[in-house]
């Protein structure tokens, strides 16, 4: 297929509705109930893509989209679908697929680190309160500052616990760090760890070139993440997770203008995740990230029950829109259709409100843009049927996809490279033997002074810095003593 040949999404006999390759990075949107066929529409637009050498990011969050990796099966409601659209040519045939997953069991272990998450993500991610987001916030300044990296949970709890430590020194420059403060996030981290945070942050780190690649015949590969555990245990981390993908392509990608066809193309299911009780600044992050991302060559899709679980301002960004059909059985449903109904161009020959409650399984209307970036009037079709089996792969035919793809092993072992948790227990060690280095001087001194009182008389009386030396060595005995000394001497003994 040639990169500027329209791709099919379906037809209804009459009419065929296509896609430009050269529109596909002005994003889009798949939106209906469950079990009017979102999951089909998915497939078909990745496998799209990728006949035309575009890899391709998705997620499946029911597990059901792992079939794309193998043929389809003829069936004779296959063979019906084809005449009615009146496709000349379908040939059944699967795509390059690379499976990951965030546990490491149905695929690759995919992970970045704490720093390339931000405190930004982070702070959404752990729903932290004003106060407390500016306290992670100046955590990574300070890590910066000290030129300690935070890789992983224990590097961003040691910082944490350092700055509590040391609040007092830090006031000045960095603002008041509160102890409850702290604790709030401390406790925040124990529950994403049990979440599975610890899989996801730490190295090796994913490499975007790796979510980019072609196979040998030039077909874009389909990476699928497998979130069918992750939804379950933690839908934040997921949306994270996801959000964290967008703005890395965005901050490292060049811009390449208005290319034949994407670069790279990502869809993102349940995408109403994206955005549920996230702050303002972060939704006019991503609008922003998802307006100007497309000069990227990256096309983003969101797949969702509504095109209402959107904001409004990336909604109209959208180029291709795609929708199922809704249930409209309560005064709410049938206002909300309405309002779904006046995102498309209107078609003279179709009552858009209407027709949406009446669509069946596999069909929907569809507008995409034109050549001059256009939104063409909406149609109503059939969605054209996969060329990949509809439905997932078993365990042993995804454990055979994985042995055979090329990074395997790459991703797999786990990686703890000396960090801000090592770097501040190895300070922490130079201090100690410091301060037993003081207590032993301390020591030798007094001996001395008690030599020189036995040799001669000397007055009773103590000076005021002998009784404040003599107070200082005896505090040293104690934990709450041997920090006062620290802070008192902690200029001398910095290392």
């Amino acid at each position: 297929m040639s990169p500027t040949e329209k791709l099919l999404i379906g037809g209804n006999g009459a009419q065929t509705v296509f896609m430009d390759p050269r529109m596909a990075n002005r994003h889009g949107m798949v939106s209906g109930a469950t079990g009017t066929g979102k999951t089909v529409t998915l497939q078909i637009l990745a496998e799209n893509f990728s006949r035309i050498g575009v890899p391709v990011f998705l997620a499946d969050v029911k597990g059901d989209v792992s079939g794309i990796g193998k043929e389809a099966k003829p069936h004779p409601k296959i063979d019906e679908r084809i005449d009615t659209i009146g496709i000349e040519e379908y040939e059944m045939q699967a795509s390059p697929v690379v499976f990951w997953d965030l546990f490491g069991k149905k695929g690759h272990p995919i992970r970045t680190t704490v720093s390339e998450i931000g405190p930004l993500l982070l702070a959404n991610l752990l729903e932290l309160n004003e106060t407390q987001t500016g306290i992670l916030y100046s955590c990574f300044k300070i890590a910066d500052d000290q030129g300690l990296l935070i890789l992983d949970l224990k590097d961003l709890r040691s910082m944490l616990t350092w700055m509590s430590d040391n609040r007092a020194d830090l006031k000045s420059e960095y603002g008041n760090v509160s102890s409850a403060s702290v604790g709030a996030i401390q406790r925040g981290l124990l529950v994403l760890e049990e979440q599975g945070a610890e899989f996801l942050l730490g190295e090796p780190a994913i490499e975007l070139d790796d979510l980019m690649s072609q196979d040998f015949s030039g077909r874009g590969v389909i990476n699928i993440l497998d979130a069918s555990k992750l939804i379950q245990k933690s839908p934040k981390l997921y949306a994270t997770f996801l959000l964290w993908l967008l703005s890395e392509l965005f901050e490292t990608l060049p811009e390449v203008g208005d290319p034949e066809k994407p670069k790279f193309v990502l869809f993102f299911d349940e995408a109403h995740l994206l955005f549920n009780d996230a702050p303002k600044v972060l939704v006019d992050k991503i609008e922003q990230v998802v307006r100007l991302i497309r000069s990227k060559g990256v096309g983003v899709y969101f797949i969702s029950q509504s095109p209402l679980d959107v904001p409004e301002e990336i909604l109209g960004q959208l180029g291709l829109k795609v929708q199922h059909a809704l249930r409209a059985f309560t005064p709410k449903d049938q206002k909300a259709v309405r309002t779904v109904a006046e995102t498309f161009r209107s078609n003279e020959n179709i009552d858009t409100a209407e027709v949406i409650t009446q669509l069946g399984v596999g069909e929907a209307l569809v507008s995409s843009l034109d050549a001059d970036g256009i939104p063409t009037p909406v149609e109503r079709v059939l969605i054209r049927p996969p060329e990949s089996r509809i439905g997932p792969m078993n365990d042993e035919e995804r454990s055979e996809q994985i042995k055979r793809s090329p990074f395997r092993g790459r991703y797999d072992d786990a990686l703890d490279r000396e960090s801000a948790y090592e770097m501040l227990n190895q300070r922490a060690e130079r201090q100690a033997a410091d301060e037993q280095a003081l207590e032993r001087e301390e020591a030798v001194r007094a001996a001395s002074e008690k030599s020189s009182k036995s040799r001669g008389r000397r007055s009773t009386r103590q000076t005021p810095t002998e009784a404040f030396v003599k107070s200082a060595a005896r505090a040293i005995g104690s934990q709450l003593g041997r920090r006062v000394i620290r802070g008192i001497l902690g200029s001398l003994f910095k290392g």
